[in-house]
């Protein structure tokens, strides 16, 4: 994975990029905040190094702009801090980080925290996976689900306008029977107005079983619809 690192110490720096190439990721370095926000709009990587005490702006501010971008929320930030009071590791937190790393550096240490960060960024991708794949078997779902109820609610009405104006067209009725036959299209065309009426007025669509299992979105009418739409 991509790790951005953020360090203004060369042997800090040196020490990181070595940790980072040894665990088989790729990294990226920043010598200041600007260069580091630079990069990590360039690159996106999945995880960030950031040095408390780098320059302009400094590690916290860093941190803060990246959770705040479109695309920094999944980041997982490790800041690094010589600083050790209680005030100090809490606004770290409160900036963002999801972990931190006490300087000076120790490659056990380190190595420790970056195999911690690989598997929670793992655990992550495959929870946002599993939500995303649920998301589009319950939008799939839905589709079926109103599929079929358009199709229960419109087929009796539309055969009923289909089959009076065939009768009107093909001249098979005589005058009071073809003005019947107009009253009976008027009145499905109606009831098929009032189902697309409903379908797009739904305040909260409810599920409803059809037929041997199967789900439709119930369009019946009194179904609660937005206000003002009832």
């Amino acid at each position: 994975m991509k790790i951005l690192i953020a360090e203004d110490d060369e042997f800090t720096r040196l020490l990181v990029v070595e940790v980072v190439r040894r665990l088989g990721h790729e990294p990226f370095v920043a010598s200041d905040g600007e260069e580091a926000l630079a990069s990590f709009s360039r690159e996106l990587p999945a995880m960030l190094v950031l040095d408390w005490q780098i320059p302009a702006p400094d590690g916290l501010e860093v941190c803060r702009r990246v959770r705040a971008s479109d695309c920094g929320s999944d980041a997982y930030i490790l800041m690094v801090t010589s600083r050790d009071e209680s005030d100090d590791l809490a606004a770290v937190l409160d900036a963002g980080a999801d972990d931190y790393v006490g300087k000076p550096i120790s490659l056990d240490g380190l190595r420790a925290r970056l195999v911690i960060a690989q598997r929670r960024i793992a655990k992550d991708d495959v929870r946002r996976r599993t939500e995303e794949a649920l998301a589009r078997a319950r939008w799939l779902a839905g589709i079926g689900e109103m599929s079929l109820a358009i199709q229960h609610e419109v087929n009796n009405p539309l055969a009923a306008l289909l089959g009076n104006a065939a009768l009107v067209e093909t001249g098979m009725c005589d005058e009071a029977e073809a003005r019947q036959c107009m009253r009976v299209m008027v009145e499905q065309a109606q009831r098929i107005a009032g189902v697309v009426k409903r379908l797009t007025a739904l305040k909260e669509p409810r599920s409803v079983e059809y037929l041997r299992g199967a789900r439709m979105i119930d369009l019946s009418p009194g179904v609660p619809t937005s206000a003002g739409d009832a």
